[in-house]
């Protein structure tokens, strides 16, 4: 695509043209105005608004630069802003023809305060990834990963917001000297390798090291308890790390788990997964943890609740999405039986194992006030 192009609404926002042009592309950037139309929303993504016919003016950016074009219409492609059509903008006393992306108009008034309070740094962050795969990875097969991009970006966002350091060292991350970051591995998953030097523990700067590092998204996991009947369910799943290990049993019994979706808190998540995996309506959730799995190399970080329930009298199920390939099996089992899971071994990854042990130090409070 080359050409001028009239961009409004979220993609015309300060934050996202920064990460998608750089400095230098928003310079050469000028403000244009489209009359006789208006921006509108849906509601439901961080990208749902487009273009109406109206009464009012739209005001945008008017991108000449092609390399600057080229990039935003990698991005709305991956976006799904729809094929670029021609208007008519008014710049400086003159009418200007350009083309522009529709987008997805609806029938709420686009704000753009509120949508930059709730979005702007997430599609920042998630458009700086995009526009680092241009070069490797086509629109339309990233327009495919488009919700694990966005999920990384909402936790790299939400990792900003950082748990006390009463033990540990207050240094700033800041303080690590980062030399060189570039993207390795760019599928459905993600991998980054950084060469940087970061403060010792004596005061000295480390020699530079090169560390790969699998970017991961945050993720909500909840064990289902009923405290009147003191039984618990678990989901079961063949699962790629015990496979890729050489594992001869790489089906696995786990709390229901799932990926958190832009927008989502982990209590949304994990109300949605138990829906999803078990069909369970859940009454209250207890939080447990929030934490790293493997902070040696991967960004992954989870959140994981107890989640009071009414479960059936059926003992095994079957659960999860088609369009995920999920085949998922339920098991409700008794807490005595739960408890052999952990002496025998058979429970033998953390968030079951931690889940249950958080279980048994809470369970009389639980069942005392069911």
């Amino acid at each position: 695509m080359s050409g001028p192009l009239f961009i409004y609404g979220p993609l015309g926002c300060q934050p996202l043209l920064s990460a998608s042009l750089g400095q230098d592309g928003v310079d050469l950037a000028r403000i244009a105005t489209l009359p006789e139309y208006e921006v509108t929303a849906q509601s439901g993504g961080p990208l749902m608004a487009g273009l109406c016919p109206g009464r009012s003016r739209v005001e945008g950016w008017l991108v000449t630069d092609s390399d600057a074009v080229a990039r935003l219409a990698y991005l709305a492609e991956v976006f799904d802003l729809g094929a670029p059509v021609p208007v008519a903008l008014e710049l400086a006393g003159k009418t200007i023809e350009a083309l522009t992306f529709p987008g997805h108009p609806g029938s709420e008034p686009w704000q753009q305060e509120a949508w930059a309070s709730r979005w702007g740094d997430l599609i920042e962050v998630a458009a700086a990834e995009i526009t680092a795969l241009m070069a490797r990875v086509p629109a339309g097969d990233l327009a495919g990963r488009l919700q694990i991009v966005l999920s990384r970006a909402a936790a790299r966002v939400a990792a900003r917001t950082a748990v006390p350091a009463d033990l540990r060292s207050a240094a700033d991350a800041g303080q690590a000297d980062e030399i060189a970051c570039d993207i390795s591995h760019a599928g459905y998953f993600l991998s980054r390798n950084y060469t940087l030097r970061h403060p010792r523990f004596d005061g000295t700067m480390s020699a530079p090291m090169r560390r790969e590092v699998f970017v991961a998204t945050d993720a909500a996991l909840v064990l289902p308890y009923d405290p009147v009947t003191d039984r618990v369910l678990l989901v079961e799943q063949f699962r790629m790390g015990p496979y890729g290990r050489g594992d001869p049993r790489p089906w696995m019994l786990e709390p229901v788990a799932g990926r958190m979706d832009a927008g989502e808190t982990p209590e949304q998540t994990a109300r949605r997964e138990c829906l999803e995996e078990a069909g369970l309506e859940l009454r209250v959730l207890e939080k447990i943890s929030s934490h790293y799995c493997t902070p040696g190399y991967s960004t992954e970080y989870f959140h994981l609740f107890l989640g009071l329930c009414d479960l059936p009298e059926e003992t095994v199920g079957q659960g999860g999405l088609a369009s995920e390939q999920e085949d998922i099996r339920t098991h409700i089992i008794g807490y005595d039986r739960a408890m052999t899971l952990l002496t025998s071994g058979e429970a033998n990854n953390g968030p079951l194992i931690l889940s249950l042990m958080w279980l048994e130090r809470e369970r009389a409070r639980l069942r005392a006030s069911a």
